[in-house]
């Protein structure tokens, strides 16, 4: 999961800020807010830079809306290039997550309600809109977060209507939610990159507040539908960075056998700091520095030893 500034990345468009609240909207039905011209000036154009936003839906109707995949909570998005995927894409970061890493970036992504709801066709018609430039590009949509796999619907059915078009699709997930997802949704997945946050779960207990079994256990389904995966390990002085626990994350690796492409070895940075500050939300790794050239060395070598591609 990359650093959001100011709802996007800086210098990358089209990026997404945060949805002004809006003055209270009296009709509640998906089809009437359509047809209504106060509907028409209510939606949030700029910000979400041409999505249709529900905001008159009560919140039953949201929550019914959400399970069906109608409608899901953005956070943000961008056009990137080789950063969430091979080629140029369109990222996605979905709010909501069940995790609390120490090291996260975006912690203004945790919370669900937190995000501005977009209509499921609008989220479709933006993939439609840049289906040349993927194609052109190799790239294609990622879904991020927070941890998209907390709205299993919305993103499942905009993976498919990607890959109606022929639009490659990635998924970017701790995999901690990987129950969600039926053998029919992994099947529109084209990539995975798939957090594996620690090799043991005491560890990862400690740096998520989460179990590690969900994730193997998601790793071994993608696998068996031959998904291609890329790992992500985030090398964190102190926290991550044991050779034992370094040892574990690889076996488990091991168990997704030729799916796996590669394995990128993040180092833990500060960038996020300010966005703990700014929420009051007490950050456990105040004062942690990123990993020494030796330490990320080491680490890479420990991966290369049972014979995967590091980077």
């Amino acid at each position: 999961m990359r650093l959001l500034r100011g709802g996007g990345r800086s210098g990358l468009l089209p990026s997404i800020a945060r949805g002004t609240r809006m003055s209270e909207f009296r009709v509640t039905k998906p089809h009437m807010l359509r047809e209504s011209k106060a509907y028409a000036s209510q939606t949030l154009m700029g910000g979400l830079s041409g999505f249709e936003s529900p905001i008159g839906l009560d919140r039953k109707d949201r929550l019914d809306a959400l399970k069906t995949g109608d409608i899901g909570f953005v956070h943000s998005w961008d056009i990137n290039t080789s950063v969430d995927g091979p080629g140029t894409r369109m990222t996605v970061f979905m709010s909501g997550c069940p995790l609390r890493c120490q090291y996260c970036q975006n912690p203004d992504t945790w919370k669900m309600r937190d995000g501005q709801p977009v209509y499921l066709d609008a989220m479709i018609k933006k993939v439609e809109r840049y289906k040349d430039l993927f194609q052109l590009t190799g790239g294609g949509i990622t879904f991020s977060g927070g941890e998209s796999m907390q709205q299993p619907r919305f993103v499942t059915r905009v993976f498919r209507a990607a890959k109606e078009m022929g639009v490659h699709t990635c998924l970017d997930t701790s995999g901690f939610l990987g129950k969600n997802y039926t053998d029919e949704d992994i099947r529109d997945i084209d990539l995975c990159l798939l957090d594996v946050k620690s090799g043991d779960e005491e560890t990862y207990r400690r740096v998520t507040g989460g179990t590690l079994q969900p994730t193997i256990d998601f790793g071994k389904r993608l696998s068996a539908q031959g998904v291609k995966i890329w790992i992500r390990f985030v090398l964190v002085p102190g926290l991550t960075d044991s050779e034992e626990n370094v040892e574990n994350v690889a076996r488990i690796c091991e168990q997704f056998g030729d799916s796996v492409e590669h394995i990128d070895v993040l180092g833990f940075h500060q960038l996020g700091r300010p966005k703990w500050h700014e929420l009051r939300i007490p950050y456990p790794l105040e004062d942690a520095k990123g990993p020494s050239a030796g330490l990320k060395g080491r680490v890479a070598g420990q991966f290369k030893a049972h014979g995967f591609v590091v980077y």
